[in-house]
């Protein structure tokens, strides 16, 4: 990844970094890069809702699958959630909020403070969440929340905590509901991101105590998605591995970079 230097700060377009082997870093490119994905991520996941009857198979497949697993503990995880209002309200906000913030805070982060590093976690974020929109579209999954309302019997007992609770949004207003592709669930990329801002921070951190909160802040992520019926565990499960995907392909084209720098192509000669 390599060492990087500061650039002069000389105005708007100039401010950055210049990375060990020449390459710039500007951080309004960087924003325009983040806004950019995050529309083509937006577009797409919405516009790959799939048909209920579908994402309903595929939750039951899911469940089967888990409980060959024996991880089917999602209720029970909920169930007891439930007992204590305040942390489903608590649940609520972190599931609306904290991953963008957190995310967005890390590349920020990384961006002023590791420059060196930021390109190939910036990579591994763009691989892994693309990578998570063919999940979406290939197979929709619907929530553990939403399978009462699909079947219409009431049996599954799972909660739409962000409906019943007190929370500034819902999934279920209307509003939401005309923006927000209900079966985007497999893989979590609520927990992708999460595990992705536990990898990028970890190597840079060199206290114990801030890597346990990197740490602490990957897995309360899963246990908020499962305590608000919104994933089952294999959803955390392959967004973690989405993002190990990701990590992969960054690495492979770092090398791939290295070895370019390391072995200059000659110009052929004139005439």
């Amino acid at each position: 990844m390599g060492d990087s230097t500061s650039l002069p700060s000389t105005g708007f377009g100039s401010t950055g970094h210049t990375l060990a082997r020449g390459h710039r870093l500007f951080w309004w490119v960087e924003v325009a890069l983040v806004i950019g994905l995050y529309l083509v991520y937006s577009l797409i996941r919405n516009v790959a809702a799939g048909d209920p009857t579908d994402a309903f198979a595929n939750a039951i497949r899911i469940i089967d699958l888990q409980e060959q697993l024996r991880l089917n503990q999602e209720l029970a995880w909920q169930q007891w959630a439930l007992a204590h209002e305040g942390l489903v309200i608590v649940a609520n906000y972190f599931y609306g909020a904290a991953y963008a913030v957190v995310t967005l805070g890390t590349l920020v982060y990384l961006f002023r403070k590791f420059p060196a590093s930021y390109p190939f976690w910036r990579n591994t974020l763009v691989v892994g969440t693309l990578l998570a929109l063919v999940g979406f579209a290939a197979f929709p999954l619907m929530p553990p929340r939403l399978l009462d309302f699909h079947d219409n019997v009431g049996t599954w007992g799972f909660v739409d905590t962000m409906a019943t609770y007190p929370t500034l949004w819902s999934f279920q207003s209307e509003a939401m509901s005309a923006i927000s592709n209900q079966f985007a669930a497999m893989p979590s990329l609520h927990c992708g991101w999460a595990m992705w801002v536990c990898a990028a921070l970890w190597t840079h951190l060199r206290t114990w105590w801030t890597r346990a909160v990197a740490a602490g802040y990957a897995l309360t992520t899963v246990i908020v998605v499962v305590i608000t019926g919104n994933h089952f565990f294999l959803d955390a499960v392959a967004g973690a591995f989405v993002m190990t995907i990701g990590y992969v392909v960054a690495t492979a084209f770092t090398r791939m970079e290295r070895s370019r720098a390391a072995n200059p192509s000659v110009a052929p000669p004139a005439g």
